[in-house]
């Protein structure tokens, strides 16, 4: 809000000029009080003279000379006492006119004055941000030069000259934080590059991995806050993030190899990470993250152990290896729709908060959901358990859904609780294997090999 405008204080009406008393108007006064002291001494002596004894006109004409004398004085002194008025008024006057002319010479030199301390301050700020502009540009040409001199040792032929750049744009990042999005893109997009059949290069891959993690872990000092990474397409070997804290992380189409940790990471934002895995690990993982798994290919082990997951997870058509959710709480939906898990899966003491969906889920192997809690919706329709599928002391607080789902082992219930009456429509069991069926299930044979779970 803009300051109100200083006050203007009304300016004095203008004086009269004074103008010079003329010198015939002292003659007229001076001649005024002759005439008048004149006129009283004939008077008087006309009275004198009317005296009849000699000695009393005597006297009395001299009374009259006197006071005619003393009219005269009189008259003359009264112009005298005007004339000193007039003085002493235009004396008055002219002090009043220094001081106005003193005042506003004042008033001139101050704004003279501040009109050139606002020249002065301009100037000064003129020049502040000529240099501010100056300081700016250097350290921008200079910027521009450690960058580009940086992408050019990246660029080297030789793997030991791409490892000094790579610390090089580690050290441009880390000394000028408004950088640092540059250099990680920068770093992302040489781990997105083909990776020649070179032992080295593989050293210098590793590297730029790390110097990407080293950045993410927010109880470190070198930690560079609101990095994304765009990893889509890379090619990557043992990339550890574990401890790191992520955001928008994207592994769309990349190959991991070795083991890809992600363990006591804190997530955000949305994780695609569909993926090609060896070995990936997400133990401890916690945060409000959207984890994408869709279409993945796990060809070892994928852990969730203790993970706590404040997002969605989403792995449709997911392949997996070995899988183990022991003790994790899926805080938000999850989905394996179509997912295959080629080896033993556990869900030991998971905990699925938002519901849960494995329809056209296969199961390889062992699939354990012992002691599982279910608070939501449970779909297991058209899920294929190719050999044990253990649920005991498992906790169904929603509805279940085992619609032609086919058990090829043993299917094992004891000690679960149902809140609802669950459905197994048309579901299917080996003949061959021992099963416990939850209460109030129906279970016909079909046929030599199969049985066939059908609702009241």
């Amino acid at each position: 809000m803009s300051a109100p405008p200083p006050a203007v204080s009304a300016a004095p009406p203008p004086e009269k000029p004074l103008r010079v008393m003329p010198w015939w108007l002292a003659l007229l006064g001076l001649l005024l009080a002759v005439g008048l002291g004149w006129l009283a001494l004939d008077r008087l002596l006309a009275e004198a003279d009317r005296a009849v004894q000699p000695d009393t006109r005597a006297t009395l004409r001299v009374d009259a000379i006197r006071t005619g004398l003393t009219v005269v004085a009189g008259t003359g002194g009264g112009l005298a006492l005007l004339l000193a008025a007039r003085r002493q008024w235009i004396s008055e006057r002219g002090q009043r006119h220094q001081e106005a002319v003193a005042a506003r010479d004042q008033a001139h030199r101050d704004r003279v004055q501040a009109h050139a301390e606002t020249v002065a301050e301009t100037a000064t700020r003129h020049q502040e941000r000529q240099a501010t502009a100056a300081e700016h540009d250097a350290v921008e040409r200079r910027l521009t030069e450690l960058y580009v001199r940086a992408i050019e040792l990246v660029g080297s032929d030789n793997p030991a000259v791409r490892l000094g750049g790579l610390h090089a744009l580690e050290r441009l990042g880390q000394d000028n934080p408004e950088q640092r999005a540059t250099t990680v893109a920068v770093l992302c997009a040489y781990l997105r590059m083909p990776a020649p059949d070179d032992p080295r290069e593989t050293e210098v891959r590793r590297t730029a991995q790390r110097t990407l993690t080293r950045h993410l872990r927010a109880d470190q000092e070198s930690w560079w806050p609101g990095v994304t990474l765009d990893l889509t397409g890379a090619r990557l070997d043992g990339f550890d993030a574990a401890g790191c804290t992520l955001a928008d992380l994207d592994l769309t189409g990349a190959v991991c190899t070795g083991t890809t940790s992600f363990a006591g990471a804190v997530v955000h934002g949305r994780l695609r990470l569909t993926a090609e895995f060896a070995d990936v690990v997400f133990d401890d993982l916690t945060g409000d993250a959207e984890l994408v798994l869709d279409d993945a290919r796990i060809t070892g082990r994928a852990s969730f152990d203790r993970a706590d997951l404040g997002g969605t997870l989403s792995c449709r058509g997911t392949s997996f290896g070995q899988a183990s959710f022991h003790a994790a709480t899926l805080r938000q939906p999850s989905s394996f729709d179509r997912a295959t898990f080629a080896g033993t899966a556990t869900f030991r003491k998971a905990t699925f908060l938002g519901g849960l969906s494995m329809e056209h889920t296969t199961f390889g192997a062992y699939a354990g959901f012992r002691r599982a809690h279910f608070a939501d919706l449970a779909l297991f329709r058209w899920t294929e358990f190719g050999a044990e599928a253990w649920f005991e002391g498992a906790r169904f607080e929603g509805g279940t859904n085992f619609g032609r789902a086919v058990f090829h082992g043993r299917a094992r219930f004891e000690g679960a609780s149902l809140a609802r009456r669950p459905l197994v429509d048309q579901a299917r069991a080996s003949t061959s294997a021992t099963h416990v069926w939850p209460p109030d299930v129906t279970v016909t044979r079909r046929d030599d090999d199969w049985l066939v779970l059908t609702d009241p």
